[in-house]
C-alpha cells in the first residue's frame, strides 16, 4: 500500500549509535532534541588513499566508521556515523596532532578560502543513506602572532585543518557559505532528513505525529 504523499512512516523508536567520539557532533545532535542510546568510538586507518579526492575520503572513512560500529550495537537500531575532511583545491589537510602540523595549516588557510566537506552514512538494518556535505570558508590574513595565540590555546588539536569554527577561530573567518554546523562537525538538516527518511523518530516527526 502507498501511503499519500502527506502522510509520515511510523516511526520506529529503534535505538540511535553515534560511531562517533567527538563531542562536537554529540553536541550538535543534542541541539536539535536527538541523544544517541550508545555512543561508540571507532578506531580505523583515516590515512587518505593515493590520489583520493576529498569528497571521496569523508564518504569512506563515514562509512568504515558505521560498519565498525554496527559489529558491537543491535542490528534492529540506527547507527550514524559521519567524518570531516578539510582541502584546498585537492589538497587534504591533517587533523592536527602537533603544533607544528596546525601552524603549517594556518599559514596555508591564512587569506585563502577553503572547503569543509562532511560525509556521513546513517544505516538501519539493509537500508542506507550515505551523504557529503560542503562549506565552503574564508579566512583571513593571519599575522605570525595571531597564528602563535591559537596554538598556544590548544584547540586545533585533532581538528581538521587545525582550527575549530566554533572556538576562538570563528574571529579569523571573513564568510562562509553553506551550512554551519556542516563545519562543526555535522550537517543537521541533512542527518536529521535522513533519519527520517528511513524511520527514526526526531523531536519534529514526533510533534507532527
Amino acid at each position: 500500500m502507498t501511503l499519500p504523499k502527506d502522510v509520515l512512516p511510523i516511526a520506529t523508536n529503534s535505538r540511535l549509535c553515534l560511531a562517533s567520539a567527538s563531542p562536537r557532533r554529540l553536541a550538535l545532535l543534542e541541539q536539535i532534541g536527538i541523544t544517541p542510546d550508545v555512543v561508540i568510538s571507532t578506531d580505523i586507518d583515516e590515512t587518505p588513499e593515493p590520489r583520493e579526492a576529498p569528497i571521496a575520503l569523508a564518504l569512506r572513512l563515514a562509512n568504515a566508521k558505521a560498519l565498525a560500529a554496527q559489529a558491537s550495537f543491535d542490528n534492529d537500531g540506527f547507527i550514524l556515523a559521519a567524518d570531516t575532511v578539510v582541502s584546498v583545491g585537492r589538497r587534504i589537510l591533517p587533523k592536527t596532532e602537533t603544533e607544528d602540523e596546525a601552524r603549517a595549516c594556518l599559514q596555508l588557510l591564512s587569506g585563502r578560502g577553503h572547503r569543509v566537506r562532511t560525509g556521513f552514512c546513517v544505516r538501519h538494518g539493509q537500508a542506507l543513506v550515505s551523504k557529503c556535505v560542503t562549506s565552503r570558508v574564508q579566512m583571513k590574513v593571519l599575522s605570525a602572532e595571531e597564528i602563535g595565540a591559537y596554538i598556544a590555546g590548544g584547540e586545533w588539536r585533532g581538528k581538521a585543518g587545525g582550527y575549530a569554527i566554533q572556538g576562538h577561530a570563528a574571529a579569523f573567518i571573513t564568510g562562509l557559505v553553506g551550512s554551519y554546523s556542516n563545519i562543526v562537525g555535522l550537517p543537521l538538516y541533512e542527518v536529521s532528513t535522513a533519519l527520517k527518511g528511513l524511520g527514526y523518530q526526531t523531536p519534529v516527526t514526533a510533534v507532527q505525529n
